[in-house]
Parts: structure tokens; sequence; C-alpha cells
């Protein structure tokens, strides 16, 4: 008889996970910070990691001192961000199209849980050409607070009729893999920028190297 499975749906993270957009994110945040001379910025810009839009402008309103020179920050960073999208694109992390058709062929429900905005994510994945595998798709603008709060990944878990327990989370960063764990959720980590540490390895079901070992251990 075949074993019974332990979960049936499998939730994503995006950003670091499913897209490399850390990498031009992390350039256009120090772009922005050494051409406006904002040194201080720089600093533990890793903590950041998995949170909303609406956290990252408080830690940066909080450096900064003022809500103007937040902003002229944020507008310089978000434009060579969207210029590197427009005129690059975003890469894809290894191993995503090969794991989602796994997934999909193998009956898997599968969703998103991302901190980023509704806008740029559906903008991102569909650029992508991934955004079809998605049942659900929950944003950092649906939730009042992002990663490490549990309620992106209870509120992605209940868009599927789904008990957290019967979900998978993959993430990168500590503080998304907190939320999962906190909403009940087992989770593998494929780290990006962030190793796994000792506070977050017994949070953490499975640790891989890339996506490309996922399905092995379904």
């Amino acid at each position: 008889m075949p074993t019974e499975r332990r979960f049936v749906a499998v939730i994503f993270d995006m950003d670091g996970v499913l897209l490399d957009t850390e990498t031009i994110a992390d350039e256009a945040w120090r772009f922005a910070a050494r051409t406006l001379d904002m040194p201080g910025l720089l600093e533990n810009t890793e903590l950041l990691l998995g949170c909303s839009s609406r956290d990252i402008h408080a830690a940066v309103v909080a450096q900064c001192k003022s809500e103007a020179s937040a902003a002229v920050f944020f507008q310089r960073a978000n434009d060579y961000f969207r210029e590197k999208e427009m005129k690059v694109g975003i890469a894809l992390k290894p191993g995503v199209p090969e794991v989602l058709v796994f997934l999909r062929e193998n009956d898997y429900r599968i969703a998103l849980a991302s901190s980023t905005d509704g806008v740029t994510v559906r903008r991102q994945l569909t650029a992508a050409g991934l955004i079809d595998f998605f049942e659900t798709i929950t944003t950092g603008d649906m939730v009042a607070h992002s990663k490490p709060d549990p309620a992106i990944y209870r509120t992605a878990c209940a868009s599927l009729a789904l008990a957290p327990a019967a979900c998978l989370a993959v993430e990168d960063s500590p503080n998304g893999i907190t939320s999962a764990h906190r909403a009940g959720m087992s989770c593998v980590m494929v780290p990006d920028r962030v190793p796994p540490s000792a506070a977050i390895e017994p949070l953490v079901w499975k640790i891989c190297t890339s996506l490309r070992e996922l399905p092995a251990i379904l």
C-alpha cells in the first residue's frame, strides 16, 4: 500500500526561495546608502529579511530619524531595483521550475506566503512564468503583522482550508522560519543569505542546500 503523505500542501516564500530578488535588493540598498551617505543603513540588514515593507519602513525611519530622509532613501533604492528588474529581470533560484512541476504532477497543493506586497508579488511571479502554479497567494499587505508573526502563514493555510500541520513551509530566512513555526507548520529551510543558526535549527524540520532536494524528502 502507498505510504500516507505527511503533507497535503507546500507553501513557499518568494524572495530568496523562488526568486533571487534579495541579490538585487541588497545592491539597491547599498547603492542608496552609499550615494546618500547613510552608512548606518548598511549594518544588520539581514535582520530585515522576510519582513514586510511596512516593518522595513519603520526600521529605516528609526535609523534615519526622519520620515523625509527615509523617503529619499527608499525612492533611491526602489528606482535602482525597478531599473534592474525591467532591464535584466529577476533570476530564478536553482531548481524552481523542476520542483513546482514535480509538486503539481504529484497532486500537492501549492501556495505562496510572501511578506512582499501583492502587486509586486504578482508582477514578479508573472514575469518569471510561475504565477499559474499557485492555488492561493498570501502577501504582506493582507495581514496586520509580517513575519516573524505567524499571521501570514495562518492566513495561507486558511486560504487552502487546511490545518497548518498538513502544510509544509519552504523558507530561507529566520523571520520566515519563525513565522511558520509559530503558525504550527513544519518548515524546510533552503538557506540563501543567512545560514541556519543554533537558535533557528530546532525550528526547522529539514535543511536543504537547494530546492532540488525537496522532492526526495516529501
